[in-house]
């Protein structure tokens, strides 16, 4: 999910590739997995991954 606007796409594990095609598309640099049982962000801009923010 897009932590800017909200969008949800799938990470790049996924054939499509959602999220990146988003972030490319809008320029919003963080994702956080909605998977059940993961709890991690990406920022595209840094490349890094990030602890999943506090709920």
């Amino acid at each position: 999910m897009c932590m800017t606007c909200g969008h949800v796409g799938c990470c790049d594990s996924s054939p499509n590739r959602h999220a990146t095609k988003h972030f490319k598309a809008t320029g919003h640099p963080i994702i956080e997995s909605l998977e059940p049982g993961e709890d991690w962000m990406w920022c595209y801009v840094d490349e890094v991954l990030l602890p999943a923010a506090a709920a």
